[in-house]
């Protein structure tokens, strides 16, 4: 099992004038530091005016700023949001081919919708509509990646003409990719579709693993890849934080989890919100405290010694798990207990991990290889034409037409236009 970190960016308030300037250059540093100490992932969210519980609305920024700085680890979005009023699909091919030939290739690519009204609402996007526009919005996504030229589409929610989509990615035809889960109808939707599945926490193993199995069970079966490539896994994402005092890892990450909760919980579930004035950190501080100290999480964490968390983790191991994203930067937690809880787990808990993570894996992909093989064999094949000719000159230029109605010095232009024209057509198949 390898293991990933989630930077969502969170931010209580108060805020003083260089909260976000601190939070975005103490977030870069993280990544540097989980390169240098081994962890295989750094993930970030596109998520729009979730103040407080997420300040992460431009990740490909972000990671494009983190691939500067590191060398080995994979540079996730979780999740790019995928209905076109968030994003038109050319516009997501662009900025993840460039994210990935600045990183080398270190891109995982992962998609969903957002369910607040926050969001929806201030893009403009049908709720009923949101996951059919994401679905439909990714299958032409990697066509632009992997096609040469882009052969144009007009579906139900999106068109666009023949175009040669650049640049390229280099992990080709396109990165690994995944879709968020936070139930299991989408888990079987992502084996159904070869996707990797950002799954939600679980109670605890036992119910992991009865996710994995039939993630892997409905792959095998039913998957036609929507993307040119299949990517296999099952990730999950807790909170976590790690101290040599179980006591202290818990008093900690209890409350910084319990922000994380309500937070959830406000945006998701049953919030008002006044943009500009709702103190969300006051108010999960009053629940928290009204609830006898704590708000509970719905499923697993890795909060504890590094004992306990590798007792903990070996389980989800066994259960199957591809990949388990530590929630390490939430609440309140101060940047020195962030980087403390990061140095102790990689000294600790991940060589263990990461000693057997080649071998599992291995055995993994060569047990999935001929299911692999058959889910891509259903994939419709498609044929690349060459695409129709088209006017590529602006619409505000007038026709080239008699030079000598010119001053001199437009007349020259125009005729030098017009031979340049006239040899340039003569191309034209």
């Amino acid at each position: 099992m390898e293991f990933g970190l989630y930077f969502a960016q969170q931010l209580p308030r108060p805020w003083g004038p260089d909260a976000e300037l601190d939070l975005f250059q103490e977030s870069l540093d993280q990544v540097e530091l989980a390169d240098r100490l081994g962890f295989g992932y750094a993930w970030a969210p596109e998520q729009h005016f979730l103040e407080e519980y997420s300040h992460s609305s431009a990740p490909e920024v972000f990671l494009a700023a983190a691939s500067q700085r590191t060398r080995t680890i994979r540079l996730g979005h979780a999740v790019v949001l995928l209905p076109p009023g968030y994003n038109e699909p050319a516009r997501v091919a662009e900025r993840i081919a460039t994210l990935d030939l600045l990183s080398r290739g270190r891109v995982e690519f992962g998609v969903g919708h957002s369910k607040t009204r926050v969001e929806l609402e201030g893009f403009g996007v049908d709720p009923v509509l949101r996951q059919a526009m994401s679905l439909e919005a990714l299958g032409q996504v990697t066509e632009m990646m992997a096609r040469e030229p882009y052969p144009g589409y007009t579906g139900t929610h999106f068109a666009m003409p023949a175009r040669n989509v650049v640049p390229k990615p280099t992990q080709r035809p396109h990165p690994p990719l995944w879709i968020a889960c936070s139930d299991d109808e989408t888990v079987r939707l992502a084996a159904r579709l070869g996707l990797g599945a950002l799954a939600h926490s679980f109670f605890d193993a036992a119910e992991a693993r009865a996710v994995v199995e039939e993630y892997h069970e409905i792959f095998r079966r039913e998957c036609v890849p929507i993307g040119h490539t299949v990517n296999p896994r099952v990730a999950t994402m807790v909170p976590f934080h790690c101290h040599p005092d179980a006591d202290v890892a818990r008093d900690r990450g209890e409350r910084a989890g319990s922000f994380f909760t309500y937070a959830v919980r406000h945006y998701h579930v049953f919030g008002r919100h006044r943009p500009g004035a709702t103190e969300v950190w006051e108010r999960s501080e009053i629940v928290r405290e009204e609830l006898g100290g704590t708000i509970p999480h719905r499923g697993g964490h890795a909060i504890g010694s590094p004992s306990e968390l590798t007792e903990r983790l070996r389980e989800y191991q066994e259960a199957g798990l591809d990949q388990t994203i530590l929630l390490h930067q939430f609440g309140r937690l101060p940047y020195d207990q962030v980087r403390a809880s990061l140095e102790l787990f990689a000294a600790e808990v991940l060589p263990a991990f990461a000693a057997e993570h080649a071998a599992i894996r291995a055995r993994r992909d060569a047990e999935l290889a001929p299911y692999v093989e058959a889910a891509l064999a259903r994939r419709e094949r498609t044929v690349d034409r060459p695409a129709p000719l088209v006017d590529a000159y602006g619409l505000s230029r007038p026709p080239l037409e008699d030079p000598d109605a010119h001053p001199p010095h437009i007349r020259d232009v125009l005729v030098e236009l017009a031979r340049m024209a006239a040899v340039a057509r003569r191309l034209d198949p």
